[in-house]
């Protein structure tokens, strides 16, 4: 009998995981509680692709950023995902971040006290999350928009706990109490872009990347994020200071923005309630149960990395070299397509 896989969570974790199993041959059921893929955190992020050049050296996360890399170049391609490779610039970076992008293998240019990152870009995360299930139902697996998870799915072989801020709630239900899940708020502002080519980059802290202004695939500006610790993990609410600060942050990068933001929208990012990331394996107390959690800020660029890892290394499921066919992406900018399903939710 053909093993049956359960992902539990239509993000972009979620959805490449399902795309890569069924690409693979295996049976596959994605469950999504909202009623459409990728409305929570991965439609509410940056939408940027990272290279990983500030990354950590042997840590889980930089290795699934530089696994994903190619696998993703190539899906994106053969989806027909929007994407632009705009590049970054990083003003003021010290030579640390240029020895730890050497050090990975990440190219990277030094232009004075500027540090440039070509291989950086903006894509849009809900249109690639949508493609990735287009993609999987095409070789078979069963999409299941607004199917709340509540037990621990008994009619499935193998359940992959993909669910984002609800990861905690599902691995519950297995018995495994081992991590949590604290929201942390990101809040962003969105302007008409004036000319901006390339994402701007500030020199990350320990804690953050910090706030960023880059161009999108719409023809728009965004600057953020904060990065706000809460326990509300229903809260979407773009502060009103939060909101006055990232435009006033924003007109000081780029003289040339409109006064005022057209708009405004927050993404709650799935933080290790006890510091925990990339809680990524086998659950110590059910033999069914897989974790992909606690995926705080790079799911999206790594998210193919993920997929593989889990798939090659985890479950030893044997990749086929198959084509990807294009999937027309859907239409409205990803921050405003989010944001009305929160205030609708």
């Amino acid at each position: 009998m053909p093993v049956s896989y359960a992902v539990v969570g239509g993000g972009i974790v979620g959805s490449a995981m399902a795309m890569t199993l069924a690409r693979r041959g295996c049976e596959v059921t994605l469950f999504e509680a909202e009623t459409e893929v990728g409305l929570c955190a991965s439609g509410t992020n940056s939408g940027i692709l990272h290279t990983g050049f500030d990354s950590k050296p042997g840590e889980l996360e930089t290795a699934m950023i530089l696994r994903a890399g190619p696998l993703r170049e190539h899906a994106i391609d053969g989806l027909g995902i929007p994407m632009i490779r705009c590049g970054a610039r990083m003003r003021g970076a010290p030579a640390k971040i240029e020895q730890n992008a050497d050090l990975l293998g990440v190219p990277v240019l030094r232009e004075g006290d500027d540090l440039l990152i070509p291989g950086e870009a903006v894509t849009d995360p809900i249109a690639m999350t949508h493609a990735f299930c287009a993609e999987a139902e095409r070789h078979g697996a069963a999409i299941r928009p607004g199917q709340r998870v509540d037990g621990d799915l008994p009619g499935h072989d193998v359940v992959i706990n993909c669910a984002g801020l609800h990861a905690d709630r599902i691995a519950r239900a297995f018995g495994d109490d081992s991590f949590t899940i604290r929201p942390r708020k990101g809040e962003f502002v969105v302007f008409e872009n004036p000319g901006l080519t390339e994402i701007m980059l500030p020199v990350p802290t320990p804690r953050t990347k910090g706030v960023l202004a880059f161009p999108t695939v719409t023809g728009h500006i965004i600057c953020g994020p904060t990065a706000v610790d809460i326990d509300d993990k229903s809260d979407w609410v773009v502060r009103a200071d939060a909101r006055r600060a990232l435009a006033e942050q924003a007109r000081g990068l780029l003289p040339g923005l409109a006064a005022e933001p057209v708009f405004a929208y927050a993404g709650l990012r799935p933080a290790g309630g006890s510091g925990e990331n990339y809680v990524i394996g086998w659950s110590a107390s059910s033999t069914r149960l897989l974790n992909v959690a606690a995926i705080r800020s790079t799911g999206l660029t790594a998210a193919m990395g993920i997929a593989d890892h889990v798939c090659s290394d985890l479950l030893g499921v044997a990749e086929r070299p198959l084509p990807y066919r294009p999937v027309p992406p859907p239409s409205g900018s990803w921050w405003a397509r989010a944001a009305r399903h929160r205030r609708l939710a």
